[in-house]
């Protein structure tokens, strides 16, 4: 439940969520734009309201908040992470012996898009028309790797895991095999941005989305406000209890909250 803008100022620096759709989404870091303001991209001023929150980092996962920008602003840092961060990516595949189901272009197609856990900041860009590579922007893998039968699994079973040796392999192995299948294979890994091909994209997914200010425009009680909590994500909407009567108040703002509920 979104309250109407009340001044310029919240005007300005706010995306309004409406009933029936999103008002006020253009963008304002330009002069002219409001009578009095002057909206002007300034990058001391940017520097000193931007604040960036990071709230869950892992292995495969960053998220923040960015706070103090505008959001053509935040899609373009989510354009640039995804086109123009360099990476390592495998981008030369010499196969020298494939027995295996899976064709060369496809398999070298494959062997591509895996990703390649080093710091690009040590290596150069490679020159174009460079056919080979030197130790400042090459890094050179090598796959070989032969499926055989185990002699020691039972005859009447039917797994592969016990079956074969090497039959399921990982991102150190590339693909799965059958006896008498082997891989024989060079791989040279340079440096590239995800604007060339999306292999050196260093991210599997960037995406941003606004964060909302919740404003309650009446005191809502008793059964209302159950059933308004149920509309929010756990912890957004908090229940109290004032002379006997249970009323709503706003917790905490949620990224996910993009329902309005009527009460």
């Amino acid at each position: 439940m979104a309250a109407p803008m009340r001044n310029v100022d919240e005007i300005r620096d706010r995306v309004i969520l409406g009933e029936f759709g999103v008002r006020n989404v253009h963008s304002t870091d330009f002069p002219g734009n409001y009578p009095g303001y002057d909206d002007t991209w300034d990058l001391r001023k940017f520097k000193k309201n931007f604040r960036l929150d990071v709230f869950h980092m892992d292995e495969n996962t960053l998220e923040f908040d960015m706070v103090g920008i505008d959001a053509a602003v935040a899609n373009a840092f989510r354009r640039i992470l995804l086109a123009e961060v360099p990476t390592m990516a495998i981008e030369k595949v010499f196969i020298y012996n494939n027995t295996s189901i899976i064709q060369d272009e496809i398999l070298a197609h494959r062997l591509g898009l895996i990703p390649i856990k080093a710091d690009p900041r040590l290596f150069e860009y490679r020159n174009a028309g460079d056919e080979e590579g030197t130790e400042i922007d090459t890094i050179q893998l090598q796959l070989k790797i032969k499926c055989t039968r185990n002699p020691r699994a039972s005859k009447d079973s039917s797994d592969p895991k016990e079956l074969y040796k090497n039959h399921m392999v990982y991102s150190k192995d590339i693909t799965w095999l059958r006896p008498g299948q082997e891989l024989d294979i060079v791989m040279h890994c340079v440096k590239g941005i995800g604007k060339d091909h999306a292999k050196f994209s260093p991210v599997a997914t960037a995406s941003y989305r606004l964060l909302p200010e919740i404003t309650l425009l009446q005191t809502i009680e008793g059964e209302k406000a159950e059933r308004l909590k149920r509309c929010f994500s756990p912890g957004v909407i908090e229940l109290e209890n004032i002379d006997g009567r249970t009323r709503t108040s706003i917790k905490n703002n949620c990224s996910l909250s993009r329902s309005t509920c009527s009460a």
